[in-house]
């Protein structure tokens, strides 16, 4: 058997982390098993579906490097195929017309609930042998109900929650077409997963209680019924359901925030799924030990701080020139690239151990590039009459030093000697000087790279050179 995935989301909103982790588990089990994976958006509800979420997924989906075999296929234009294998059930006896009113289904709906009983349908259209229905009304245009079986269990092995049964007394017999004859959901679900030979359904448990549904419907159609996979539920860091502010926005504002998709899908991949205690691990090693066997059953919890940590281990270990491609274009956000300027490649060796932010990273940097404005306070507190002399001395023997680091060092050095400070006096001023604030990387090393005419322009105007 080839095993065929399938990631299917509805275009009513972004791709968000909890469709990411759920697209990364079915992506990652059939490459594992070197299956298709399949990418099918579920467009059906056309009053809340846009174009525009439609491409957030497609761009989310290849950010984050998930290629599919197959698709998109759209729902929407398969709508001919869904009504054809309507019209067989209703030929085979397994669907049926109703022409319940909605004001008929309201007053069951309140008596049941007056009665204490469960809400459903009664099943008064539904055909028995030796039942009478009654004459179809004119003026009711009739929805289709599926002739779900009124007796036994429907269950399955669920790859993650373990063996699930319902009993058929809790299920009514579903809508599959409405009134105007297009079909619902859990319809298009099942001839979908059934024509595209889907093998294993993996998703959000927030999708356990449509599954039963969708098997019986399988079995009405003498249709492969694949194995389940429910996960579950993100929670944020505060352990209450993820929102906007835990990160359940577009999967692209983690691009906009300063992640790397390496981050990304390596923090999801061990949101709920965890192999020994590897922390940090490529895609290619991810498909290679995944299994839905060490996915827990219980609620994953998101952490922002481990996210970031393997964030900036990703800035860290990546190849520098490709770093260097993907930070130009934000630090072209923040300043305008002089004509002559430091290599970026040199500026980001120096930097990226102190981030784990991209975006971080290119406003750390940019004063390498453009004057920055002075923190105030690190100026008043380190910049003061005592050290002026000794910045005035060392701006001297800066205009004629060779410029490399170790002549640089050799300068500060000097000048800390000849004035009776210790280095920190000297080094602080002349960080708020170049940099604006009181804390970089070594000061000889930042001047390096800055360039002597830099240097000594922003030097001189304390010196009053």
């Amino acid at each position: 058997m080839t095993v065929r995935t399938r990631f299917a989301p509805s275009p009513t909103g972004y791709l968000h982390i909890g469709g990411a982790r759920t697209a990364l588990f079915s992506w990652a089990y059939a490459k594992k098993h070197g299956g298709q994976f399949i990418l099918r958006i579920e467009d059906t509800d056309v009053a809340r579906s846009t174009p525009e979420a439609v491409q957030a997924i497609l761009d989310g989906m290849h950010w984050l490097g998930l290629d599919y075999d197959e698709g998109p296929f759209y729902q929407m234009r398969r709508m001919d195929r869904y009504k054809q294998v309507i019209q067989q059930m209703l030929d085979a006896g397994t669907a049926y017309y109703c022409y319940s009113s909605r004001e008929e289904l309201d007053a069951l709906r309140e008596s049941q609930m007056q009665a204490g009983l469960k809400p459903r349908y009664d099943g008064r259209w539904r055909p028995e042998t030796g039942k009478v229905l009654p004459n179809a009304p004119k003026d009711v245009p009739p929805v289709v109900r599926f002739k779900n079986p009124q007796a036994g269990i429907v269950a399955w092995d669920d790859m993650v929650k373990g063996r699930i049964e319902i009993s058929n007394e809790e299920l009514d017999d579903l809508i599959i077409a409405r009134a105007d004859g297009t079909p619902t959901y859990n319809f298009c679900v099942v001839v979908d997963d059934w024509e595209m030979g889907i093998t294993h359904v993996i998703r959000g448990d927030d999708h356990v209680n449509n599954t039963p549904r969708q098997i019986n419907l399988l079995k009405a159609l003498n249709a492969q019924i694949p194995q389940y996979a429910h996960l579950s539920m993100i929670l944020g860091d505060d352990g209450q359901k993820l929102s906007k502010r835990h990160g359940a926005v577009s999967v692209m504002q983690y691009d906009e925030d300063g992640y790397l998709p390496e981050a990304v899908l390596n923090y999801l991949a061990r949101l709920g799924w965890s192999h020994g205690d590897d922390e940090v691990f490529s895609m290619s090693q991810f498909c290679q030990w995944f299994d839905l066997d060490h996915i827990t059953a219980s609620a994953a919890q998101f952490n922002t701080e481990k996210l970031n940590w393997l964030n900036g281990h990703y800035i860290k270990t990546m190849d520098i020139d490709k770093l260097a491609e993907i930070v130009a274009p934000r630090l072209s956000k923040i300043v305008a690239l002089p004509a002559v300027h430091p290599k970026l490649t040199d500026v980001l060796a120096l930097y990226r151990e102190r981030a784990n932010n991209l975006n971080q990273l290119a406003a750390d940097i940019a004063y390498f590039f453009h004057a920055p404005p002075i923190n105030q306070a690190d100026a008043e507190k380190h910049i003061t009459l005592e050290v002026l002399p000794a910045i005035q001395s060392l701006y001297v023997k800066l205009e004629s030093c060779e410029w490399a680091v170790e002549a640089i060092n050799a300068a500060i050095q000097e000048t800390v000697a000849q004035s009776q400070l210790k280095f920190p006096k000297v080094a602080m001023p002349l960080r708020v000087m170049l940099t604006g604030i009181a804390q970089s990387p070594s000061i000889d090393a930042v001047m390096h790279l800055m360039g002597r005419e830099t240097v000594l322009s922003r030097v001189g105007v304390y010196c009053k050179i």
